[in-house]
This record gives C-alpha cells, structure tokens and sequence, in this order.
C-alpha cells in the first residue's frame, strides 16, 4: 500500500487508529506491536497517528478504551440491581477478554480511567449506594471486583486462547489432599468454574455488607 505524505491525516481519527492496533496485537501480539508497524498497516506515515495519539503509552489506552467499549455496549438495557449488574459486567468483561487475549493484558496491568471504564464503575457503585450498602464496602467494591477477574483472567488466558482445559495432575503420594481436590478443579476457565469464583466475590461483598450494617 502506498504510504501518505508525513503528517496528513489520511482520513484517520481516534477510533480508527485504536480499532487497527486493536486488530493488529489480536494477530501479531503485543511484543511485536509498534507505531510504525502500526502505521504499515494504515499505509500512512507515523507522524498521521501522532497527530491523533500523542505518543505509543496514549495509543495503549486507546486500545483498551476500544475493547471496554465493547463490555460497555448494551450496559442501559441490564437490570438494576447491584448484584446483577456485577454478574452482567463480570460475564461480558470475560467475553471481551477471550476475543482480545493479547490485548488483555493492557486492561491488568495500566491504570484503566477513561470515559468508559469509569462509566461502567460509576453504574456499578451507583447501584450498591441505592441498595444501602455501607460507602466502606462500596469503596472496596471494584478493587475486590476486577482484582479477581484480571488475575482470574490473566491465568486462565495464559494457558491458551481458548482459556479452557484441565489443571495439570498432581502426584498423590507428596500431595494427597491436593490430588484429592484436582477431581473438582476441572474445566480451568469454564463459565462455570467462573461462576464459582464470582459467586464468592459476591459472597464477600454481602457479608461484609451485612456486618457493618446500611449506610
């Protein structure tokens, strides 16, 4: 493809930059991922992408504000309750994570304040303050929330794109009550197991909730 003049827009804009470094990671990873090869794919000069993005740390929040859009997409028609509005969050923040598996590193390991991702927390904490829990509990929420679902996620992708399989066997005689347990482990990454995992982050934050008391 022929390649624009230094510093034309060729037509691009925020959102198109951030959807062809989205496609890009997706195919090539983020190891190999760079504004110039960037701009390859654009077939413009890289001054084109700088004069939308200022500079490859703001093009990485762009990305992950791409893909939070997508977890972010049909949040006004979900149900009210704090509960399942974490449930329908928790669900589609996991599909978005098995369809960009190697951008979703980004999302665990920066800062995520864009529009978007702050959008999603304040309808989530906004919810819980309607439902009287205590601010305390509110406050720990979403820390409690997503530190599981990046590490949760994080593991499960590691293994794989398809993020599901069965943990590795474990040798009876030195870990007998390990082995023992491995039966119930199965399906590592399954919806699930998943719900399993939510289901106790939802626990904690209703017991705590209980103890303390209404706001």
């Amino acid at each position: 493809m022929a390649r624009r003049t230094q510093g034309t827009s060729a037509g691009l804009d925020r959102e198109r930059i951030a959807a062809a470094a989205v496609v890009l990671v997706d195919r090539d990873g983020l190891e190999h991922f760079g504004v110039r090869r960037l701009a390859e794919e654009l077939g413009v000069d890289p001054m084109s992408i700088y004069h939308h993005i200022k500079g490859k740390a703001a093009l990485l929040d762009a990305m992950s504000e791409a893909v939070l859009a997508e977890v972010a997409a049909g949040a006004d028609d979900t149900p009210r309750g704090w509960e399942e509005i974490t449930r329908w969050t928790a669900h589609r923040y996991r599909e978005m994570a098995y369809r960009h598996p190697r951008v979703f590193p980004l999302l665990a390991t920066r800062a995520q304040t864009s529009p978007v991702a702050l959008a999603a927390l304040e309808r989530l904490v906004t919810a819980m303050r309607e439902a009287d829990l205590p601010d305390q509990v509110v406050a720990d929420a979403p820390l409690m929330l997503f530190g599981f679902l990046n590490g949760y996620l994080l593991a499960v992708l590691s293994g794989g794109p398809d993020g599901v399989g069965d943990m590795p066997a474990i040798d009876a005689t030195a870990y007998p009550t390990m082995a023992t347990l491995t039966p119930l482990q199965a399906g590592f990454g399954s919806v699930a197991e998943f719900d399993r995992m939510l289901d106790a982050v939802l626990g904690g934050i209703r017991n705590r909730a209980n103890r303390q008391g209404t706001r």
